[in-house]
């Protein structure tokens, strides 16, 4: 379970080398260029993610009894 954790640096990954690939103004995704509807996806998979790594954390369960 410890590796799971490791699931936190995707979304700083996708932010990292998104502008290296998706720096275009077209095709324009619900009014916003490509690159903003991508750091918009990072922040909510980010967030995705770490209510994941809560949920599967095991010393949560160990508090909460």
């Amino acid at each position: 379970m410890k590796h799971i954790k490791w699931l936190g640096l995707l979304p700083f990954l996708g932010m990292l080398g998104g502008p290296f690939v998706f720096n275009r103004v077209e095709p324009m995704i619900f009014g916003m260029p490509l690159l903003l509807t991508w750091l918009v996806a990072c922040v909510v998979a980010s967030s995705a993610i770490m209510g994941v790594i809560y949920l599967c954390d095991p010393a949560r369960s160990e508090i909460e009894r």
